[in-house]
Protein backbone atom coordinates (compact mmCIF):
# COMPACT_ATOMS: atom_id res chain seq x y z
CA UNK A 1 0.00 0.00 0.00
CA UNK A 2 2.85 2.26 0.96
CA UNK A 3 4.49 1.42 -2.22
CA UNK A 4 1.32 2.19 -4.54
CA UNK A 5 1.10 5.61 -2.88
CA UNK A 6 4.63 6.76 -3.42
CA UNK A 7 3.96 5.69 -7.01
CA UNK A 8 0.50 8.19 -7.12
CA UNK A 9 2.71 10.77 -5.35
CA UNK A 10 5.24 10.58 -8.76
CA UNK A 11 2.60 10.41 -11.13
CA UNK A 12 0.81 13.85 -9.27
CA UNK A 13 4.51 14.89 -9.55
CA UNK A 14 5.03 14.49 -12.90
CA UNK A 15 1.16 15.79 -13.53
CA UNK A 16 2.24 18.69 -11.91
CA UNK A 17 6.07 19.48 -13.31
CA UNK A 18 4.57 19.00 -16.62
CA UNK A 19 1.25 21.78 -16.17
CA UNK A 20 3.81 24.44 -14.67
CA UNK A 21 6.62 24.04 -17.55
CA UNK A 22 3.93 23.58 -20.50
CA UNK A 23 2.45 26.98 -19.08
CA UNK A 24 5.92 28.52 -19.11
CA UNK A 25 7.95 27.44 -21.61
CA UNK A 26 5.10 25.57 -23.75
CA UNK A 27 4.91 21.85 -24.48
CA UNK A 28 8.94 21.13 -24.58
CA UNK A 29 9.42 22.02 -21.39
CA UNK A 30 7.10 20.18 -20.09
CA UNK A 31 7.92 16.89 -21.43
CA UNK A 32 11.41 17.87 -20.95
CA UNK A 33 11.20 18.40 -16.93
CA UNK A 34 8.56 15.12 -16.80
CA UNK A 35 11.11 13.55 -18.77
CA UNK A 36 13.55 14.69 -15.88
CA UNK A 37 11.82 13.38 -13.84
CA UNK A 38 11.47 9.71 -14.72
CA UNK A 39 15.11 9.63 -15.30
CA UNK A 40 15.87 10.50 -11.68
CA UNK A 41 13.21 8.28 -10.98
CA UNK A 42 14.63 5.01 -13.28
CA UNK A 43 17.92 5.50 -11.96
CA UNK A 44 17.20 6.71 -8.45
CA UNK A 45 15.56 3.42 -6.97
CA UNK A 46 18.19 1.03 -8.16
CA UNK A 47 20.58 2.62 -6.25
CA UNK A 48 18.60 3.15 -3.18
CA UNK A 49 17.98 -0.56 -3.16
CA UNK A 50 21.40 -0.98 -3.95
CA UNK A 51 22.30 1.22 -0.82
CA UNK A 52 19.62 -0.70 1.43
CA UNK A 53 20.86 -4.09 0.16
CA UNK A 54 23.78 -3.23 2.71
CA UNK A 55 21.76 -2.44 5.68
CA UNK A 56 18.23 -4.14 5.51
CA UNK A 57 17.56 -7.67 5.33
CA UNK A 58 15.14 -8.93 2.68
CA UNK A 59 12.00 -9.24 4.46
CA UNK A 60 12.61 -5.40 5.50
CA UNK A 61 11.98 -4.30 8.81
CA UNK A 62 8.18 -5.39 9.23
CA UNK A 63 5.91 -7.30 6.90
CA UNK A 64 4.41 -4.11 5.11
CA UNK A 65 7.53 -2.29 5.29
CA UNK A 66 9.90 -4.55 3.01
CA UNK A 67 13.68 -3.23 1.34
CA UNK A 68 11.78 -2.52 -1.91
CA UNK A 69 9.20 -0.20 0.47
CA UNK A 70 12.01 1.02 2.31
CA UNK A 71 14.31 2.53 -1.04
CA UNK A 72 11.23 3.94 -2.64
CA UNK A 73 10.38 5.62 0.68
CA UNK A 74 14.68 7.12 0.66
CA UNK A 75 13.99 7.87 -3.45
CA UNK A 76 11.15 10.06 -2.32
CA UNK A 77 13.02 11.63 0.58
CA UNK A 78 15.80 12.43 -1.27
CA UNK A 79 14.05 13.63 -4.15
CA UNK A 80 11.76 15.83 -1.86
CA UNK A 81 15.25 17.44 -0.57
CA UNK A 82 16.94 18.32 -4.23
CA UNK A 83 13.45 19.56 -5.09
CA UNK A 84 13.72 21.66 -1.83
CA UNK A 85 17.02 22.70 -2.38
CA UNK A 86 16.56 23.25 -6.10
CA UNK A 87 13.45 25.10 -6.26
CA UNK A 88 13.90 27.19 -2.97
CA UNK A 89 11.15 27.12 -0.24
CA UNK A 90 8.92 28.94 -1.54
CA UNK A 91 8.41 27.45 -4.89
CA UNK A 92 10.09 27.68 -7.98
CA UNK A 93 12.52 30.73 -8.52
CA UNK A 94 11.45 34.13 -9.58
CA UNK A 95 7.35 33.15 -8.57
CA UNK A 96 6.00 34.17 -5.52
CA UNK A 97 4.12 32.14 -2.89
CA UNK A 98 0.20 33.04 -2.14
Amino acid sequence: MITLLIFYLHTVGAATLFTLYWQEEGLKGGLVAVGFLVLIFSVGWPMATIMLRLFVPPGGVAPWLDRDTLSLVLLTAVETAGAWIYLGRSGRKGVQAP
